[in-house]
């Protein structure tokens, strides 16, 4: 899975020459899931000239109420009824510079799930906690918080995605190694299946943090890293669909 989240970045006239670019660019994937992640104002157009395609549609953030007095939010039904399938939730970019708390994610991912779209949760430590050795500690609060009230019932569960991204390796050119990386998604699969039993090995989990195509297979490469959550080399269909065939011949090497 390859997961384009552009964050602030493309009008919609840029949003649009990308999506006819990227087609030719990405020839011969197969066996990936390519996800992109636009702005909301592309959302509607995207939605219409991906219908019945192979890229799949999803967004940066929304709200958890199906609907109410909350000026600029955007609500789960709204994502389902433009063809939205996944929602990126408790970005670190959300959490530092607009106040997300885990309370708000643990709300995001179950309105996620309750409306049938699948969340992406995004978990992350910053530099201080990484080199004091607390990134366990770190996710595991991350994880526990925003999976509080989920059921391991829950028929939805294997639609949860769960992304490491370390905060001092997004943007920084200072990716973490495949090593962490792969420490990192193990050790995250054993809380899940704690949590969740024998659903857990269905959840995805992604590394995201300066990816690139020069390093994007250290880390697909490595046990329990099923793909990547890709920002700044995204933008660009040439690199993205670059990523998502190395990806595919991965997958069938």
């Amino acid at each position: 899975m390859v997961v384009a989240n552009w964050k602030m970045y493309k009008t919609l006239d840029e949003a649009l020459a990308f999506l006819q670019a990227f087609p030719l660019e990405a020839e011969g994937v197969e066996d990936v899931e390519v996800v992109i992640c636009p702005p909301f104002i592309s959302l509607a157009d995207f939605s219409r000239r991906l219908a019945g395609g192979s890229l799949i549609l999803g967004a940066q953030n929304m709200h958890w109420e199906k609907e109410g007095a909350y000026t600029g939010e955007i609500s789960p039904p709204m994502l389902r009824e433009l063809g939205v399938r996944y929602v990126i939730i408790g970005h670190s970019e959300r959490r530092n510079f607009f106040g997300e708390s885990d309370r708000v994610v643990r709300n995001k991912v179950e309105a996620a799930l309750t409306y049938g779209l699948f969340p992406i949760l995004c978990l992350g430590e910053n530099w201080d906690q990484f080199n004091n050795g607390q990134t366990q500690d770190v996710l595991k609060n991350q994880l526990l918080l925003a999976l509080e009230k989920i059921s391991p019932k829950g028929e939805l569960i294997p639609n949860l995605v769960v992304a490491y991204e370390p905060i001092w390796a997004i943007g920084t050119g200072t990716p973490a190694t495949g090593q962490t990386a792969s420490d990192v998604a193990g050790y995250l699969r054993g809380l899940l299946k704690e949590l969740l039993g024998g659903v857990a090995d269905n959840i995805r989990i992604l590394y995201g943090g300066s990816v690139n195509p020069e390093n994007i297979l250290e880390y697909v490469g490595k046990p329990d890293v099923d793909g990547a959550l890709i920002g700044g080399s995204s933008l660009k269909a040439q690199s993205f669909a670059e990523m998502a065939r190395a990806v595919s011949g991965e997958r069938r090497g």
